[in-house]
């Protein structure tokens, strides 16, 4: 009940405050973009209920087909990704109950279809604005990195360990970085084809490794999984927490 109050006062009192600016960020979309002004999109929430989030547009309408999604990123685009305020229309979908202030960042339906029994934990809270794994590095982490660190604030949200994050996430804003995967994709980032050819191979595949030692947490070979990929931190001196070692095991 206070975790729903906090979020609904942060979400009500940030949207008042920063209206004027989201309303002239509509205005700059508009005018160099064309409509729509927001990017709407299906992700799984709590306990895998889907929900419609809400960004603010980004890209322009693709000139021939095909067209790399890097090449339609607009300059005002770019602006909005590297200041993370193409997020902000989310505080709407925090105000509507399908998102927290903190949480794990809500993943697409066909990405949830891969996850384990064990994965699937990380949909126990409601998907957040920011979260454990954004502030250890975002997109830079590979896949399997952001799950884990996601199931770590499954099992240990509270008080303590959310004013950390919120503290570091003000860290993050100033000092942007790992916003996009390299080429715009995460290390690991689940594709159907891929996971099916590993499944079918699973001597193959690597192990989840902590950064420290490159082996995994328990000392032996991780369990073989949908994304049992090497575990790859994000390229930057920022601080930067270990997988914890109950979750890399």
């Amino acid at each position: 009940m206070m975790r729903r109050l906090f979020d609904l006062t942060t979400a009500a009192l940030t949207l008042l405050l920063l209206g004027p600016a989201m309303l002239v960020i509509a205005v700059f979309i508009r005018t160099t973009m064309g409509g729509p002004v927001l990017f709407r999109q299906t992700r799984s929430g709590l306990r895998g209920r889907e929900f419609r989030i809400l960004k603010f547009r980004t890209m322009r309408h693709p000139r021939y087909p095909d067209e790399p999604d890097q090449d339609r990123i607009s300059r005002v685009g770019q602006i909005l990704r590297t200041t993370s305020m193409d997020e902000l229309p989310q505080l709407i979908n925090v105000l509507l109950g399908d998102m927290s202030v903190i949480g794990p960042r809500p993943t697409l339906p066909e990405q949830v279809a891969h996850y384990t029994p064990r994965q699937r934990g990380r949909l126990e809270v409601r998907p957040g604005l920011t979260g454990w794994a954004q502030v250890q590095g975002r997109n830079a982490l590979s896949w399997p990195a952001r799950i884990e660190y996601d199931l770590y604030y499954v099992r240990n949200h509270g008080f303590t360990l959310d004013v950390r994050i919120l503290l570091r996430t003000v860290g993050v804003l100033l000092k942007p970085q790992g916003i996009t995967g390299a080429d715009g994709v995460n290390p690991g980032f689940p594709i159907a084809e891929k996971a099916a050819a590993a499944a079918k191979q699973p001597a193959a595949a690597a192990v989840i490794a902590g950064p420290a030692n490159g082996s995994a947490a328990s000392g032996g070979a991780a369990k073989q999984g949908p994304w049992t990929v090497p575990f790859s931190a994000p390229h930057s001196s920022a601080k930067v927490d270990p997988v914890p070692a109950e979750e890399a095991s």
